[in-house]
């Protein structure tokens, strides 16, 4: 009986705070990613200190310390303006990722 518990626990704490958890967790394989309008001719790129590979149409990083703005902007100035940029599961809004673009080579 004592296997029992942790299952029912398991199960309560998914139905509590599974959409929670899972809405908190970035998508993709990084932290960071960052779409580009045209497909790049290179699959990887390093921006700074932060490597970005190239997988399933976008760029993806891990957590890197740069401010946000300042990663896109990076990476924009490198493969060209992007259609999106996410941080931790989150898009940029129009307004941001239009600074962002603005960078762009």
């Amino acid at each position: 009986m004592s296997s029992i518990a942790p299952r029912i626990l398991a199960a309560v704490a998914v139905t509590l705070f599974g959409s929670t958890v899972a809405f908190a967790q970035p998508q993709g394989p990084g932290y960071y990613t960052a779409t580009p309008v045209e497909a790049p001719t290179k699959t990887s790129l390093i921006t700074r200190d932060t490597v970005w590979k190239f997988h399933d149409g976008a760029f993806a990083a891990a957590k890197a310390p740069e401010r946000d703005i300042v990663l896109c902007q990076l990476v924009a100035q490198r493969v060209g303006k992007l259609t999106s940029f996410t941080v931790g599961g989150q898009a940029l809004d129009a307004d941001t990722l239009s600074k962002c673009n603005a960078k762009a080579n």
